[in-house]
């Protein structure tokens, strides 16, 4: 992550990820004394002034004015009052970055000037550890050095991908955001599974766990394909194809998937027009 370290960012929201990104900002060499947190939450804004950051509260005044991010850290309802409230303190080349899942472009476009320069983000949950996925989409007004500076301070917890149409977020969504949760009901039920076949719990749910993860380092870290990568773990008449014989019969894990991501899909269509 390559970002002048002079940058002035002030982050709404120091939950689960405001942590997780700020944490990430620090780790990359950004200096606290750049980094203003603002957070309704009494125990927050002290964590925060104990990793040396400056607290932002609602009688903010001139010397909190002039930022070059915003970051929105805060749930969907609470994203209006975080805009009525910090939008003023934003340089006039600054650029808002919101991580609220569903608040669209439009709708944060109604708190600020036409001239503002949005960014729309979603990190996922490993985020929390550095090894998320966020997807990034911008408005038209975001100039190409904004946009170096958004994927920078999001790459500070993982991988970053822009889309060119917001309404792949719902796809984004579905997969990425909500994917986690499949990848841990995958370990769920591996874990289940090695019970019944006789496993001690413990020992099921720790090579659950194991697989899982070295699996999906294994994939990430290789430039084969997935589908040419099962292949290479697949004997012919072994113990792998005895298993994927039943997953892969008539497409039934793929129909599977693919009725679960839809369903994510149109969730998260629906969520955003609410």
């Amino acid at each position: 992550m390559t970002i002048d370290t002079d940058t002035r960012i002030l982050i709404v929201g120091f939950g689960n990820m405001g942590r997780a990104l700020v944490r990430g900002w620090l780790d990359a060499g950004i200096k606290p004394a750049t980094i203003s947190v603002a957070d309704q939450q009494e125990q927050a804004r002290t964590e925060a002034a104990s990793w040396g950051l400056r607290i932002v509260d609602d009688t903010a005044n001139e010397q909190d004015a002039g930022v070059d991010v915003l970051v929105l850290a805060v749930k969907p309802q609470q994203v209006d009052a975080a805009l009525s409230g910090f939008e003023q303190l934003i340089a006039d080349n600054g650029v808002i970055v919101s991580i609220a899942a569903g608040r669209t472009i439009e709708s944060l476009q109604q708190h600020t000037p036409d001239t503002r320069a949005i960014v729309r983000s979603m990190p996922n949950l490993p985020a929390a550890i550095a090894c998320g996925t966020t997807v990034l989409y911008a408005n038209d007004v975001v100039s190409d050095d904004q946009r170096k500076l958004c994927a920078g301070l999001l790459s500070a917890v993982g991988a970053v991908f822009w889309i060119d149409h917001e309404t792949m977020f719902d796809a984004v969504t579905a997969i990425s955001g909500s994917g986690p949760a499949y990848v841990f009901l995958l370990t769920e039920c591996l874990t289940a599974a090695g019970v019944r076949q006789g496993l001690p719990e413990r020992l099921a749910a720790a090579l659950a766990r194991h697989t899982v993860a070295g699996a999906g380092a294994y994939a990430l870290d290789s430039q084969t394909s997935v589908s040419v990568l099962r292949e290479q773990v697949t004997s012919p008449g072994g113990t792998t194809a005895a298993a994927l014989s039943i997953f892969m019969e008539d497409d039934a894990l793929e129909q599977l998937v693919d009725e679960a991501v839809a369903a994510a899909a149109a969730r998260s269509a629906e969520l955003s027009r609410e």
